[in-house]
């Protein structure tokens, strides 16, 4: 396959100017939008005008020009025919599972996906009878053993969330067409770095909140895949996005259209104080782990799949084996060093820690924690680049040896 430059893409599509022919996209606040034929508002419902046929708009829970344009970018990253923009990362996950399957429908997901998503494929959506198989993403041949007459949906995050567990896309989309089924991806870990529609994945989703905004401070999420399913997720009468209404608001879209350009730059800071704090940590004996460690169970998998320049992600564990010492190691490293935030998502220019089991996994019964890997010590940091990386080796140093990690 030919290597693929996302960022490059990304400024390949056509560039949005302001109305009066400003560097930025407009803010489109508007709710609703007029129409200069009478005759082309029906044509609208029924799908034959919208942004890409005739550049008609409607209604901003339906689409906006603003979202629109930051989908624009996200498809052509993502390397997908259409994008859109959802209000959170939950709601791109829910609409697109929600508009594949019905009652009495089944998915396959890997075991290893965040706290929040486990939560709807095991609680609530079987309210809905829709059921959920989990399984272990490193392991092909149970995602096949799991698969039924039911089954719609093969589902996983590139990078597990929090085990860091990779999911072999090319295996999973080629056992998932053989049974004309739909592999939809979260790429919310790996943003530039890995390409899942390139690898053969159908639907990309993302919390957009995270790497790709990168600034902690707002929510949206976004849903990559090909101009018909996107239109069906839109269509007026039986869309999941227009009819529950996970709508992002145009400011929203603004702030991160103007945040895009630096994505490439941070994800590679990102990754390489990653790397630098992971492979000090081992050198000292720490049980880190990190896929660009060769140490990784899965190391040459994720070098197979990645785009080149980007490194392996910002995202990094240290199993403290126990809660108590986990809480200590991250009062240390915030308190007393300086090193990172007690905090919950990632992304953020700052570190960010938090104890998985306790907080973004806890949806996750306790055994079954046990059984996927997560331990109740299990420090999931996501690495910033603030301050400089000598000093952040030292603290995290100290922080490991004075807990007594090692």
């Amino acid at each position: 396959m030919q290597k693929f430059n996302p960022e490059v893409a990304m400024w390949r599509v056509r560039r949005e100017f302001g109305e009066h022919g400003g560097v930025t996209p407009s803010i489109s606040r508007s709710s609703t939008f007029t129409v200069m034929d009478p005759g082309i508002m029906p044509e609208i419902f029924h799908g034959l005008r919208g942004p890409e046929k005739g550049g008609c708009f409607l209604y901003s829970r339906h689409f906006n020009p603003t979202t629109h344009v930051l989908a624009r970018y996200l498809a052509a990253m993502e390397d997908t025919e259409f994008a859109v923009c959802t209000a959170s990362g939950m709601s791109a996950i829910a609409c697109t599972l929600l508009q594949i399957c019905r009652s009495g429908n089944h998915i396959v997901s890997s075991n290893t996906v965040y706290g929040g998503t486990h939560a709807l494929l095991g609680e609530l959506m079987p309210e809905m009878g829709i059921t959920t198989t989990f399984v272990d993403p490193a392991d092909i041949s149970a995602f096949e053993k799991a698969i039924t007459p039911a089954t719609r949906v093969i589902y996983t995050e590139a990078v597990g969330n929090p085990t860091l567990k990779i999911a072999d896309i090319r295996a999973l989309s080629k056992l998932a067409h053989q049974h004309k089924l739909v592999l939809v991806v979260d790429n919310t870990f790996t943003p530039m770095i890995i390409s899942p529609a390139r690898l053969g994945a159908d639907i990309v989703v993302h919390s957009i909140t995270k790497f790709i905004n990168g600034a902690s401070d707002l929510i949206a999420g976004a849903i990559c895949a090909s101009k018909d399913f996107i239109y069906k997720l839109m269509d007026l009468n039986n869309g999941r996005v227009m009819l529950l209404g996970p709508t992002m608001d145009p400011r929203i879209a603004f702030d991160i259209i103007q945040r895009l350009p630096h994505l490439p730059i941070r994800m590679r800071e990102h990754s390489t104080r990653t790397m630098a704090i992971a492979r000090h940590l081992e050198n000292l004996g720490v049980p880190v782990s990190y896929p660009g460690l060769l140490s990784h169970p899965q190391h040459d998998l994720i070098q197979s799949m990645f785009n080149e320049g980007y490194g392996f992600g910002g995202v990094l564990t240290i199993d403290c084996k126990k809660k108590e010492k986990a809480e200590k190691l991250m009062a240390f490293l915030q308190n007393r060093e300086r090193f990172g935030l007690i905090a919950v998502s990632l992304g953020y220019y700052d570190t960010l820690m938090s104890c998985s089991g306790s907080s973004t996994s806890s949806e996750i019964a306790p055994e079954d924690q046990d059984k996927i890997g997560i331990s109740p010590g299990l420090l999931r940091i996501s690495i910033g680049y603030t301050g400089s990386l000598e000093d952040r080796i030292q603290q995290i140093e100290m922080a490991v040896k004075t807990v007594d990690i090692i």
